[in-house]
């Protein structure tokens, strides 16, 4: 399984905040940050903070997807279009 925090972002940009100030209000480490930009696994704690300073739930944050969905998804978004062949 994969996991995605888009979710996440589309939330602080709703909220109107960003993701220093989220790290900052949560006390998270830069490189646990970094770990969320990058789709990485990260501690429940952090999640579990994060939900708490933007009052959602853990589905409301992140996904999970199976290894071969985020496979396609990728190999589709590097195929060229018919559009962009002509």
């Amino acid at each position: 399984m994969a996991v995605s925090y888009n979710k996440l972002w589309k939330l602080l940009i709703d909220k109107g905040t960003n993701k220093t100030k989220l790290r900052n209000a949560t006390n998270m480490s830069s490189s646990t940050m970094a770990k969320l930009t990058k789709n990485q696994p990260v501690a429940m704690p952090v999640l579990e903070r994060i939900c708490a300073e933007l009052e959602c739930n853990i589905e409301d944050i992140m996904e999970f997807y199976k290894l071969d969905e985020v496979k396609l998804e990728m190999q589709q978004k590097e195929e060229p279009s018919d559009e962009s062949i002509q």
